[in-house]
């Protein structure tokens, strides 16, 4: 592989009927089942869903990370401004991860390597894709960690002695150090307390205007995709069953899983009402129910829905959803359930 990935796209990345399932001794466990997703240059895009919907699997996937045994990408394309990924050698995917994309893992606390200096951890990932020698790097690596609001003098600091939010600060200096065009943020302030997560969502948010580049946020907190996204993709089940900006999304909802997540958000206006729960579990994965895997819990299933899987509706040019509520006509009349 070259060592520039081409720029003339409008999108950093697309993925189109991605199919990702871990075959166990217990099973096939379907992860994604046909999963598409694009993330234009630029663009902040939100990934949300409940614990097991497929979020985690999908930023794994996109790096081609995904544990093999006992997972595999089974079918679709992964497209990273033109170029496929799914025929990338994993020399040539090594050379792509830190440099053309990156990923801030989920914990900070397990994420970095007790035994290393945080300076040798951020001047490895340097050293590995831009070559200017360790000392450069290890210059580098103290401006990275000033970049990110921590004195370049505590390189010499071991991950013990850091708090949770310097420790998730030391994580994004690491996936930014090669200022990758698409940074796969995956739940990155679950760790931290409220006070912390403001700060480095705010962060991260400036780093990302700063350095040009793409972000996928995956997380369940509606709050931080109103906060810092641009366009927003609900996935249940291992599927995006609604997309659209984040205006669409949360000023026109058209799932009825959507609407079960903005349901069990507090009213902060109305600090009686009662939360209202989405009913039932997220579906078994190794045994997902035919048609729409939503039907077992959703209010407004019709006989269709246990039968067929629904197709994408578009409401505009963006906004689509995946539900069998809705057709072309009554999309465009204001929807069935929305907050219209």
């Amino acid at each position: 592989m070259s060592d520039t990935i081409k720029d003339n796209n409008k999108y950093e990345l697309e993925i189109s009927d991605l199919w990702v399932e871990y075959r166990t001794d217990d099973g096939v466990v379907a992860a994604l089942n046909g999963l598409d997703l694009q993330i234009e240059k630029g663009e902040t895009h939100g990934l949300v869903g409940e614990t097991g919907a497929g979020k985690t699997t999908t930023g794994l996937a996109m790096l081609r990370l995904i544990p093999d045994p006992p997972g595999i990408m089974t079918k679709g394309t992964l497209l990273l401004n033109g170029e496929d990924l799914m025929a990338k050698s994993e020399k040539e995917m090594e050379q792509i991860r830190g440099k053309h994309m990156s990923m801030i893992f989920q914990d900070p606390m397990t994420s970095l390597n007790p035994v290393m200096t945080v300076e040798e951890q951020i001047a490895e990932v340097i050293d590995l894709h831009e070559n200017i020698g360790y000392k450069a790097a290890g210059e580098k690596a103290r401006q990275m960690l000033e970049l990110v609001g921590i004195p370049g003098e505590r390189g010499v600091e071991y991950p013990h002695q850091f708090s949770g939010g310097m420790k998730q600060r030391v994580v994004i200096a690491i996936a930014l150090a090669c200022s990758p065009k698409l940074l796969i943020a995956d739940e990155p302030t679950t760790a931290l307390d409220v006070t912390i997560q403001a700060q480095v969502l705010e962060m991260m948010k400036d780093l990302k205007n700063r350095l040009g580049t793409s972000m996928l946020m995956i997380t369940h907190d509606l709050g931080i995709v109103a906060e810092i996204c641009d366009k927003v993709s609900v996935i249940y089940g291992g599927r995006i069953i609604e997309h659209g900006r984040l205006e669409d999304i949360f000023d026109h909802t058209l799932h009825p899983y959507t609407e079960g997540l903005f349901n069990s958000l507090p009213d902060l206006s109305n600090r009686t009402a009662k939360l209202k729960p989405i009913k039932g579990l997220m579906p078994d994965p190794s045994n997902l129910p035919a048609g729409c895997v939503f039907c077992p819990r959703c209010n407004y299933a019709l006989d269709i829905c246990s039968k067929e899987r629904p197709e994408k509706v578009y409401r505009n040019d963006e906004h689509y959803v995946a539900c069998h509520l809705y057709n072309a006509e009554n999309i465009q009349e204001g929807g069935l359930i929305g907050n219209e």
